[in-house]
């Protein structure tokens, strides 16, 4: 797996508005983040956007007939707003932006990015073949 994905997020980052980005497993460890993003506030935030997503998939029959499946979670602040959405098998991203940020630009340039992610999290990392480069 390739391991340094941060460069990666920064893709989302090009939606005026938007702030910073994270990858981060299932179980709340960080992956990834975008480079204005501190070590350890990214540390706090992706376990805190692994309970926030495990909360979604929670209350997720409440809004209908129970067969619903999470998708998606958006959180307004008064300062803007959080996008966590599934980035394949046990990872999600997480972008924050500002009140101003379209909000249909930067879902849809967050499921580009979870397309580009996919490929580069499946993708097996090259064996050292031992012969210098």
């Amino acid at each position: 797996m390739n391991h340094d994905l941060s460069w990666m997020l920064e893709s989302a980052l090009e939606v005026p508005e938007a702030r910073h980005a994270l990858l981060v497993s299932a179980d709340g460890l960080l992956m990834a983040r975008s480079r204005d993003v501190p070590k350890d506030e990214a540390d706090t935030i992706a376990a805190a956007m692994s309970g926030m997503q495990s909360l979604s998939r929670t209350v997720a029959g409440f809004g209908g007939d129970g067969a619903m499946r999470w998708r998606q979670t958006v959180v307004e602040f008064d300062g803007g707003w959080v996008f966590l959405i599934s980035a394949g098998e046990g990872a999600y991203l997480a972008v924050s932006a500002s009140p101003q940020v379209d909000m249909q630009d930067i879902t849809f340039r967050m499921q580009q990015l979870v397309n580009q992610l996919g490929k580069a999290l499946s993708t097996p990392p090259r064996e050292d073949s031992g012969i210098p480069t």
